[in-house]
């Protein structure tokens, strides 16, 4: 599990492609402290599993499923990815609580700059949009960032100078891609709800006091 707030930006270094996988290495510092292989890191909004590393960086490996349900395809040497290690649980939750496995790719339509801020528009398929909500969480490459306007297919996000600078979102533009998670709460409850919703009627929540 992660937080969404970035801890460093790395670079791509290398990329060893197949047809519908890939290994990447990656430029990194700061995350690599006290790291060990298997460990988790959460590269772009996709965890991933560290298989070797060193002071100056680390390798994954990027599998088909994730290959294929992500923007990490697109990905070329010298390409800068936001970092996160997995929380411990005795850190403070600064933004929410992020798997790191994504529900799908987004795009940028829009965006503006409105006094220290500045505004992202991004589309995504109402599959992925049925689980965002006005003032929600969602995780855009790996970033937790508040749900400020959302219609069936759009939501707009504000970044505040801190994330300007320390993710990599202003290196983005209109037509640019973004990982997408959405708050894994909404998930799960939609889930116990189709799974119980023949069982439920009136009868039903009488009998549970409502």
């Amino acid at each position: 599990m992660f937080t969404g707030i970035i801890e460093e930006i790395g670079i791509i270094k290398s990329i060893s492609r197949q047809n519908h996988s890939s290994a990447l290495t990656i430029s990194a510092r700061k995350v690599t402290d006290d790291l060990k292989v298997g460990d988790s890191i959460n590269t772009n909004g996709v965890c991933l599993t560290v298989t070797s590393f060193s002071s100056e960086g680390f390798r994954v490996d990027v599998m088909p499923e994730t290959y294929l349900q992500s923007n990490l395809s697109k990905l070329v040497s010298g390409e800068k990815v936001n970092l996160e290690r997995a929380l411990r649980l005795t850190d403070r939750i600064g933004g929410h609580i992020v798997s790191g496995h994504i529900d799908g790719v987004g795009k940028i339509s829009r965006t503006w700059k409105d006094e220290n801020a500045v505004w992202f528009t991004i589309t995504a398929d109402p599959a992925i949009m049925r689980f965002i909500i006005k003032k929600g969480s969602v995780a855009l490459d790996g970033i937790s960032l508040t749900v400020a306007r959302v219609d069936e297919r759009s939501m707009d996000v504000s970044i505040i100078p801190h994330t300007q600078y320390e993710t990599t979102l202003l290196t983005k533009s209109p037509g640019s891609t973004l990982n997408v998670e959405c708050d894994i709460l909404g998930k799960y409850i939609e889930k116990l709800f189709l799974d119980r919703k023949d069982r439920i009627s009136t009868d039903f929540l009488q009998k549970m006091g409502f």
